[in-house]
């Protein structure tokens, strides 16, 4: 016989057996580990009854309760001894008003009174001096148990016993039992060796065992977690609510969740509905999925990187845009990629609106650039006409206009919408010059332009960018506008009322506060699609961006009558031109009035419908001309040239 391979053969056996009950144990213990958070609470509340009927069962309570029961005692005798004395004399006596009834009745009543004086004290010391828990469980399952005993004896015959009245005493004994085991059960979360010493300590106290013992201290009474989990993004984990608890009751009581965890001030924390009515989820940001450090920008790369998932994160053409945050938040930085983007191949033409000279000069290579009021009036003029030309020549049936080289996309940003706001909505620009030479100065506006390309420029393919440091409506944003603005990038803002601006006045409570978000580079990104995820912007130096081919710079083409160039009024008076340097100017109403009557208009009704002027005007031009001696005017009322009349 060979022993040696018999030996191997039962060690093998043995090794197995042992594995398998080794995995067995392994399961009942995950089991348990599960069903731990479940009986937390009958266990914690359980506990907390025990406890206190323990600390009430003091030495001084137990002598008000002995001497509570001897008064008790003695009373009931005595109420006896006067109910027994009270049937003597009503035998003894027939005559019901006799002394002897009467003193015997008295007695009776202060007796009777007494022994319920003795019972509420005996009551009241019982409950300053209670039984324990455990002594008050006994008692119930076992009067449980013998009724369900004799039940099950009365219900049977000899032939078939029945005893499920007895087995569902039993039952509930043993779901009181393991309901107490497994809601004292420690269980500790699975804490690897890769996560940081903040994260251990705050998975150590989302813990169960740590959560239930703690969260009453914190108003967080009737919330359980679960084991909470490392992922890319940091640390999640769900939360059972009971009683009265949602998820908007317990994203208020954030500061209590976080003073309970001991998180730091700024850890960026979510609290979200889960995946099934009564559970919550709670997501601490202490890792990010995104690479360490600056993400460099490269030709073709998209905006930037979920910092949950790792993901791609690009923002296509054609969209209205919000850009916003704070000084120093990085906005510009952040839309170098799609500035790029929008400036990149010949049906893609970039326009920057940019008063603060700054980032509009490292992209006049590829783009059209308005630094002053008069520049961006004219160029928003431009570009209403480009937009009512498009409009005009849309063919019936087609919702959008297909850009392409000869009608590209046009990208229109604003930077910096708070200063555009206030510089550029009464622009006084000089539109023409009279006969005379003097200058003819209008009021401009350049957001009324900026409104229609806003409502109107996505069937056109212009599309408006607004960025403003200032999201808040009137300030930075104006209100019509901001409501054609469909997409929303949002970086660190100052407030909440701005965070509520940006992504909507119900967007914080889903987790989209832009008012936690760290500087610079951060973003989320509102498409009606992504979660409030944050995104790491990619990253482009001022030298890369001068660095970048030039493209085409949009002109509107030039009509057969164009509109004279604007500028700025200036406070001295604008010198006529001279004669030999003679500058063009659009014909006046008065230049107008003053052509009809020269070419044959003799009444004002003549002129009317030679120049198309209403009636006022003609009125006050010929009025106005008489007066400086161009015209005369019978008293039928002529009109004739005075240099004709000569």
């Amino acid at each position: 016989m060979d022993y040696t391979a018999a030996w191997d053969k039962v060690g093998a056996a043995t090794k197995a057996a042992r594995r398998f009950s080794a995995e067995r144990i392994n399961q009942v213990s995950a089991l348990a580990d599960a069903a731990a958070p479940l009986c937390a609470p009958f266990a914690a509340r359980w506990d907390t009854e025990a406890d206190r009927r323990r600390q009430l069962r003091t030495e001084e309570n137990l002598k008000a309760l002995l001497k509570a029961q001897k008064e008790h005692n003695s009373a009931k005798v005595q109420a006896s001894s006067a109910r027994s004395q009270r049937a003597l004399a009503r035998r003894n006596e027939k005559n019901p008003l006799s002394s002897a009834r009467r003193s015997a009745k008295r007695a009776d009543k202060a007796a009777s009174k007494h022994a319920r004086h003795a019972k509420q004290g005996l009551a009241a010391a019982r409950k300053n001096y209670p039984a324990t828990l455990t002594n008050v469980a006994v008692k119930a399952h076992a009067a449980h148990a013998s009724a369900a005993g004799l039940s099950s004896y009365v219900l049977s015959t000899g032939q078939d016993w029945t005893v499920w009245p007895a087995s569902v005493s039993a039952v509930l004994i043993a779901a009181n039992v393991g309901g107490l085991l497994l809601g004292r059960r420690k269980v500790t979360a699975s804490v690897t060796e890769e996560v940081s010493e903040e994260e251990r300590q705050l998975m150590e106290r989302l813990d169960p065992s740590y959560w239930v013992e703690h969260a009453d201290a914190r108003g967080l009474g009737g919330t359980v977690t679960t084991p909470p989990a490392v992922t890319t993004a940091g640390i999640e984990c769900e939360i059972r609510l009971d009683g009265q608890w949602t998820v908007k009751k317990l994203r208020a009581a954030a500061d209590s969740v976080r003073a309970l965890l001991g998180a730091r001030t700024e850890l960026p924390m979510l609290v979200a509905a889960a995946a099934r009515g009564g559970w919550a989820v709670i997501r601490l940001r202490t890792r990010s999925a995104a690479p360490d450090g600056a993400i460099p920008f490269r030709p073709g790369d998209a905006l930037g990187v979920d910092m949950v998932t790792g993901e791609e994160v690009d923002v296509p053409l054609g969209l209205r845009m919000l850009i916003a945050g704070m000084s120093g938040a990085g906005k510009s930085t952040a839309s170098r990629p799609l500035l790029f983007k929008a400036s990149e191949g010949p049906e893609n033409v970039l326009v920057i609106i940019d008063l603060k000279k700054v980032e509009g000069r490292l992209w006049d290579h590829r783009a059209r650039v308005a630094h002053d009021p008069a520049a961006v009036v004219e160029l928003v003029d431009e570009l209403v006409a480009e937009l009512e030309e498009r409009l005009d020549v849309l063919p019936k049936g087609q919702a959008t206009l297909i850009p392409t080289a000869e009608r590209p996309r046009i990208t229109l940003v604003v930077d910096e919408g708070a200063e555009v706001m206030s510089s550029c909505t009464s622009v006084e620009a000089v539109t023409g010059y009279t006969d005379k030479g003097k200058a003819i100065v209008e009021k401009r506006d350049a957001l009324e332009g900026l409104d229609s390309i806003a409502r109107m420029g996505r069937a056109a393919c212009i599309d408006l960018w607004w960025m403003t440091q200032s999201p808040t409506y009137g300030d930075g944003v104006p209100r019509q506008i901001a409501k054609q603005l469909g997409t929303r990038l949002g970086l660190a803002v100052e407030s909440p009322t701005e965070a509520r601006v940006v992504f909507g006045e119900s967007a914080q409570d889903k987790g989209w506060r832009a008012d936690e978000l760290p500087m610079p580079g951060v973003a989320m990104l509102r498409d009606g699609q992504r979660s409030p995820d944050p995104v790491k912007v990619r990253f482009m130096t001022d030298q890369e961006v001068v660095n970048l081919p030039d493209t085409a710079i949009w002109q509107r083409p030039e009509t057969p009558a164009p509109r004279p160039s604007l500028s700025l009024v200036k406070d001295e008076e604008v010198p006529a031109p001279r004669a030999e340097d003679p500058q063009p100017a659009e014909a006046t109403n008065r230049d107008r009035v003053l052509n009809a009557v020269r070419t044959g208009a003799r009444s004002a009704a003549a002129v009317v419908t030679e120049t198309g002027l209403n009636k006022g005007t003609v009125s006050r031009e010929v009025k106005a001309l008489v007066t400086a001696g161009a015209l005369v005017k019978a008293d039928d009322g002529t009109l004739t040239d005075r240099e004709a009349a000569a």
